[in-house]
């Protein structure tokens, strides 16, 4: 089969690679589509190493495909079923033997291409929102970074349960498309304090806006860091968050134990996909 590779001098290069065999619980999955997402761009730049249970070399973290080989023990879909879903590393890939656990149903209403980029982004806001934030109808939250493909999903996510909407993004044109996929405001992070007080905050940019975050939060509010691209340290006033009864989280889906990960895939297969498929 072939494969999409990152050479030793950190170029992509399509390969000849064999072809996986499905072991217990697995499937192998025809990939017509895979995701590109920071963690690979990270990863061809040589800081960001794949997990140990991934290729080295063959990034890609989501995918939609075709069941064509069933291994033991597999009970969830069939031979000829188009699913998609996450791996470790490797999506990159003609072929991947991917345990079912990992896989939901791919919906009618995605093309190959919006499915191949659909799990790690809705996974990942979903996570936050519900069982990091516990986000409940009627609360306002706000969302950094919100033109990325999570916030985007967040978005979407978060008026789905009923919550009120901000989206914070520095670019005015991009900001304004926020608002087209349901955010009632769509602000720039430097006032975000004037629209607030937020019951949570999905923060996927960094440490950059972290004090403000804290000053913006309602009495009980809670912070789900995600993203840390303008910076991992941040300095923290521990006293507003003690007056506050604040809660601060962190998300991660590549460095989270199988158990957990599967469990979030099946929230979303619950608790999403039957919106996605109304959209037919």
């Amino acid at each position: 089969m072939k494969a999409v590779t990152i050479t030793e001098n950190n170029e992509i290069e399509v390969k000849q690679r064999e072809a996986p065999q499905a072991s217990v619980g697995e499937v192998l999955v025809k990939v017509h589509a895979a995701g590109m997402n920071n963690a690979d761009v990270m990863q061809k730049l040589g800081g960001y190493p794949a997990p140990v249970d991934a290729p080295v070399d063959i990034p890609g973290l989501e995918f939609a495909g075709e069941v064509v080989e069933m291994g033991p023990q597999t009970e969830r879909f069939s031979l000829g079923d188009h699913v998609m879903g996450l791996i470790s590393g490797g999506a990159q890939a003609e072929i991947i033997a991917v345990n079912e656990r990992f896989l939901m149903p791919m919906p009618d209403s995605l093309s190959w291409e919006e499915a191949g980029s659909f799990p790690e982004a809705f996974i990942t806001a979903h996570d936050a929102l519900t069982t990091k934030g516990n986000l409940r109808p009627g609360e306002r939250v706000l969302i950094t970074g919100a033109a990325g493909a999570v916030g985007v999903a967040a978005i979407q996510i978060a008026k789905v349960i009923g919550a009120e909407v901000v989206a914070s993004v520095r670019n005015s044109e991009t900001r304004e498309k926020t608002k087209k996929i349901g955010a009632e405001e769509a602000i720039a992070p430097d006032v975000m304090q004037n629209y607030g007080p937020y019951d949570l905050i999905i923060e996927l940019i960094g440490a950059a806006d972290f004090a403000a975050n804290i000053d913006a939060l309602s009495y009980g509010g809670r912070i789900v860091c995600i993203g840390f691209m303008s910076g991992a340290e941040a300095n923290v006033d521990i006293s507003k968050l003690a007056f506050k009864q604040a809660v601060v989280y962190g998300s991660s889906l590549r460095k989270r134990p199988k158990e957990g990960k599967a469990m979030a895939i099946r929230a979303v297969e619950k608790e999403i996909l039957p919106f996605v498929e109304k959209k037919k």
